[in-house]
């Protein structure tokens, strides 16, 4: 009986310890498991934080070496920059003594064709005067002083546009502004050519929509602006065919324009018409003489009055140059009295009429 109550107990004893043991050994297992979950969530922190630093630190260092080359980029196109720009000064130089050299010659050249142009022209006038006093003159004669003549004009005319064209460049050509009737003006070198572009069986038509408008202008240069449009307006138009000059008032603008119902411009050279040395007519064999210089002649003279030219044109259908000028009226102490187109002698009107005319042949 106490055998069976020890062994009872012992058995007792024994599940006891065991499971206190086991219980010991749960609660361990169970403390050990939640300190490794705690490191391994802590590694994992420090593995996000690492790899979060890490990125960051990649990320300045990109920053810093994109900067880096970004600099370095500026200032390889800043020092390219300044070598471009040493050698388009050194090419704007050369381009410029060039210029200077190509104006001074245009005026030299000019100056020394002067000299023997006077002297033939002189001479012409000489023979002019003793055959016109001689009755014993063949019509071969008057024909070649005729000749001789109008290629002294072209020549006068030619070498005053190269002077006038060098005067431009070096900003020595101005204007001398006097308040003027601008319609009066036009209307009188108009009615002056009229004679010489009717002998060419072309209509010229005169219309204006104001009796009178004074603006300040340059008589002269006007006049010179004219005359060349309408000679251009003649060597381009055909036989019976038309020229119309109109004038119109904007109120703050005037505008004048010169229509021919002649061949007009190719579309390939309007934009180009004003430039220098440009012809409409390029063929090897050209109808219709010409420099290539008054209308960009012309354009300037008429920038020097503060206005603009415009083109308007289309092939067999005709040519229209639009100058619009500027109303102003010049105060009097800048005014210098000027002598009008309508004051200059009759002869002098009519030698600038031929000159401007020169390459153009009448019968």
């Amino acid at each position: 009986m106490m055998n069976s109550i020890f062994l009872c107990f012992l058995c007792f004893l024994i599940s006891a310890f065991q499971e206190t043991f086991y219980k010991k050994h749960l609660i361990q297992s169970i403390t050990l498991s939640s300190s490794n979950q705690e490191l391994l969530h802590v590694k994992e922190t420090l593995e996000q934080e690492i790899d979060r630093r890490s990125e960051e630190l990649t990320n300045a260092h990109n920053l810093l070496l994109n900067e880096i080359l970004d600099n370095h980029n500026y200032e390889l196109k800043i020092l390219k920059s300044k070598i471009d720009l040493e050698k388009n000064e050194e090419k704007l130089k050369q381009v410029e003594a060039y210029e200077q050299l190509r104006a001074e010659f245009f005026a030299n050249i000019s100056h020394e064709l002067k000299t023997p142009l006077n002297v033939i022209f002189s001479a012409q006038q000489i023979l002019e005067k003793n055959i016109n006093q001689t009755l014993n003159t063949t019509t071969k004669d008057k024909k070649y002083l005729k000749i001789i003549k109008q290629n002294c004009f072209r020549l006068i005319r030619l070498i005053g546009n190269l002077i006038d064209l060098t005067k431009i460049d070096s900003g020595y050509l101005n204007v001398t502004l006097s308040n003027n009737d601008i319609v009066r003006i036009t209307e009188d070198i108009t009615l002056s050519v009229a004679t010489f572009i009717e002998d060419k069986n072309i209509e010229l038509i005169f219309d204006t929509d104001i009796e009178e408008k004074e603006i300040a202008c340059d008589p002269e240069n006007i006049e010179r602006i004219i005359l060349n449009l309408l000679s251009n307006a003649v060597k381009f138009t055909p036989e019976y065919g038309k020229i119309f000059v109109t004038i119109k008032d904007n109120h703050d603008t005037i505008s004048i324009k010169v229509k021919d119902t002649g061949i007009g411009i190719p579309l390939d050279i309007q934009d180009k018409i004003f430039d220098r040395f440009i012809q409409a007519d390029k063929s090897i064999n050209r109808n219709r003489e010409g420099s290539g210089i008054g209308l960009s002649l012309v354009k300037s003279l008429v920038e020097l009055h503060n206005g603009t030219i415009t083109l308007k044109s289309s092939p067999n259908e005709g040519t229209e140059f639009d100058i619009s000028l500027p109303c102003t009226i010049a105060p009097k102490s800048d005014i210098c009295e000027n002598i009008t187109p309508q004051e200059y002698s009759y002869n002098e009107h009519i030698e600038k009429i031929f000159i401007e005319f020169s390459d153009i042949y009448f019968n």
